[in-house]
């Protein structure tokens, strides 16, 4: 246990049962009155934000969370199956732990999870992937006067929307929070 003044932005705590991820923490000194600290904290499986005043004397559990980087190596039912790039150990994580963003996961790529005590809390995958267009309607000449855009099938099977010049074959790199088209690579 820790005093609540011993926390900092980023530490991932339990409370009230749930791990909590602290995003704003503030010492707070009103007039008169007694100090206490604000805290904005996200729960970590429900994304949830949650707003608390801690006095200076509470006592708080800080949690000790390891991150490392893994590589994904394929997917098995409602997990994915990675393993850690230094040990070569096998892990299963939840799919909902990646978000929206697992549909630009391909097989060998480098992810970014977070355990706590043996138990997978948060996954991140990387914030651009290059990908090759497996399918896309050629251009008409003429509609190129304009930043107009098409659809276009990327390896993973996503549809994602590109410039008229990217054509069948060519490698693009997506931004993989958003889903949208950054650059033609080379």
């Amino acid at each position: 246990m820790a005093k609540a003044s011993e926390v900092k932005t980023g530490n991932v705590l339990r409370f009230n049962g749930d791990l909590v991820s602290v995003e704003e923490f503030l010492h707070r000194t009103p007039g008169n009155l007694r100090a206490f600290y604000q805290a904005k904290m996200r729960n970590v499986k429900t994304g949830k934000l949650v707003e608390y005043r801690f006095r200076t004397d509470e006592e708080v559990t800080i949690c000790r969370v390891e991150t490392s980087d893994y590589q994904y190596l394929y997917e098995d039912g409602d997990f994915l199956v990675v393993m850690d790039n230094n040990t070569f150990e096998q892990y299963n994580i939840p799919k909902l732990l990646f978000g929206p963003s697992i549909k630009f996961l391909k097989e060998g790529m480098n992810v970014v999870i977070a355990f706590e005590s043996e138990e997978p809390i948060m996954a991140q995958t990387p914030n651009t992937v290059e990908l090759e267009i497996t399918y896309t309607e050629p251009a008409v000449k003429g509609d190129t006067s304009t930043s107009a855009l098409k659809y276009a099938t990327v390896e993973t099977g996503v549809e994602i929307r590109v410039p008229m010049f990217v054509n069948q074959g060519d490698k693009v790199k997506v931004d993989t929070r958003t889903g949208d088209y950054i650059e033609r690579v080379k």
